[in-house]
């Protein structure tokens, strides 16, 4: 995309980007953003050479911005210049040396990833199939952190279905709210998804060990709206997270949380056509119908394609409260069966701390009967109109415009301390065959193409390695680049004979005959 954009034709078209600006300006700058935009691209003198658009089209849009600058005002035009760029433009884009340094770059971008391209630094924590440690990515400096699947952990407990549906669901899913994938690779022992690191911690260690328990209310709201965000990005991909809550709810060093975190097989369910729910280990289908069993079954109305807020609805309430509707007093000791029955009878309390719209919300979002839920019969716009969310503007949100009410602090450390971290005991008895080899080669399958992309721009890389080289010497001229060998002389037996016993004094070595650089 980054190519494309720097196409002269594309350059000349740039309406296509202030736009994205528009949408996401706050209520009282659009209109003046709005007009601003009109008058230089479509006033009497405009700034851009712009396909026909009908007047039609730009009477209605600017009669919009006067009245009620809505956020779609410009849809009509851009899709027209869309539409525009698609053809001829793209064309010639093919025919030009931006368009060779994309295939440049998708070159590179498929290069093999192996346990070289990382620095590997300490243990952040630990899954149920190996350890998560910090590293960081030697070409731009980029930090991650690395979550590695012991193979025979895997092979003993059957998981290879498990890892690669992880795999396959983190690479699917582009969400600034989720946990992105980055790289995937293998090692001799383990598989390694390679993923955003979160430096901010998890939201239960700054619910109950930062200060008095919960937050305040527009601490929690904002962490509602961002999740909200995360789920119908989830749900968009027909995903259902079904383990929300807050030690799995991220922060990074904006205080931007994120829904995504832990085993994922576990919590995930992929739901096709035929609703059918099929998840290995998770019983919540069951245990919500009252069934006893954890067989794939008619998935449960709550998990339905669409949008469901109930789990939501679990985290927003220790969030701003601090305690635990489940489990009644903080460390209670309660059985599951009654934990199941709180689910399914229970009303659950709320204190002086709730305002009404909270208290609405979070009631409305645990309603006992799922049709009756917010959020199921319009799906996340329903859930997003609610007053609760008024001061939310949610297209600054998702462009990350919105400045977070608690930043956390870049030089604390957000995680347990390293001896503390429980060391995993040796598989014994399992063994590592080739027919394990053709599931290694569909997990590792290197860089993921739009976290890499983001990666070489955000570290810069991009622009550097653009700006070192001019436009013209873009196209390589593959004859005169290519490496030719020196051919190696042909020797008889008796000169490599007479020249092992010394006889002969021996010219270059092969490693002289090479040349020391391409």
């Amino acid at each position: 995309m980054q190519c494309y954009r720097q196409s002269a034709e594309v350059q000349k078209q740039t309406i296509l980007l202030p736009t994205c600006e528009y949408e996401v300006a706050a209520d009282e700058n659009r209109r003046s953003c709005g007009l601003q935009i009109f008058d230089t691209f479509f006033g009497a003198e405009p700034a851009a050479p712009l396909p026909e658009i009908p007047s039609r089209v730009l009477r209605e849009c600017r009669l919009r911005l006067k009245q009620s600058p809505g956020k779609d005002v410009f849809e009509e035009c851009t899709r027209i210049v869309h539409n525009y760029l698609s053809g001829e433009p793209f064309e010639e884009y093919q025919e030009s040396p931006c368009f060779s340094r994309f295939l440049q770059w998708k070159w590179l971008e498929r290069q093999p990833v192996t346990k070289n391209t990382f620095r590997h630094y300490r243990v952040l924590g630990k899954g149920g199939f190996g350890e998560v440690c910090a590293c960081q990515v030697r070409a731009t400096g980029k930090m991650y952190a690395c979550k590695k699947l012991e193979k025979k952990r895997i092979k003993r407990r059957k998981g290879e279905a498990m890892a690669l549906n992880e795999k396959r669901i983190l690479e699917k899913v582009n969400s600034r709210f989720v946990v992105s994938l980055s790289y995937t690779y293998e090692t001799k022992d383990s598989l390694c998804l390679v993923l955003t690191i979160m430096n901010g911690g998890d939201l239960k260690f700054h619910i109950h060990n930062m200060g008095n328990p919960g937050f305040d209310e527009q601490r929690a709201i904002f962490y509602a709206a961002e999740l909200s965000c995360g789920l119908e990005d989830l749900q968009r991909e027909r995903i259902v997270y079904r383990d929300l809550k807050p030690e799995n709810i991220l922060l990074d060093d904006r205080d931007c949380s994120t829904t995504l975190n832990g085993d994922l097989p576990y919590f995930f369910i992929w739901l096709p056509v035929d609703g059918l729910a099929r998840s290995a280990r998770s019983t919540l289908p069951s245990t919500l119908s009252g069934a006893g069993d954890t067989r794939p079954t008619r998935a449960h109305p709550d998990l339905r394609p669409g949008f469901s807020h109930g789990d939501p609805g679990r985290g927003d309430h220790p969030r701003k409260s601090g305690d635990r509707r489940l489990h009644g007093k903080f460390k209670e000791k309660v059985k599951r069966e009654e934990v199941d029955r709180r689910v399914r009878k229970d009303t659950e309390q709320y204190s002086e701390k709730f305002s009404e719209d909270a208290k609405s919300v979070c009631q409305m979002l645990l309603t006992k009967n799922p049709k009756q839920r917010l959020g199921s019969k319009a799906g996340a716009v329903e859930v997003k109109a609610h007053p609760v969310f008024k001061d939310i503007n949610f297209k600054r949100l998702e462009a990350n415009i919105l400045d977070p009410p608690f930043c956390p602090d870049p030089h604390a450390i957000y995680c347990k301390d390293v001896v503390d971290i429980e060391q995993f005991s040796t598989v014994r008895g399992v063994y590592l065959d080739t027919a394990d080899d053709t599931f290694y080669s569909q997990f590792a399958t290197g860089c993921v193409s739009i976290p890499w992309q983001n990666e070489m721009i955000e570290s810069g890389c991009f622009k550097d390695i653009n700006e070192d080289e001019p436009e013209e010497n873009m196209v390589l001229n593959v004859e005169e680049k290519m490496y030719h060998p020196v051919p190696k002389p042909k020797r008889g037996f008796f000169y490599r004979l007479f020249r092992r016993g010394g006889c002969i004094s021996g010219g270059p070595s092969e490693k002289e005959e090479l040349p020391t650089s391409l």
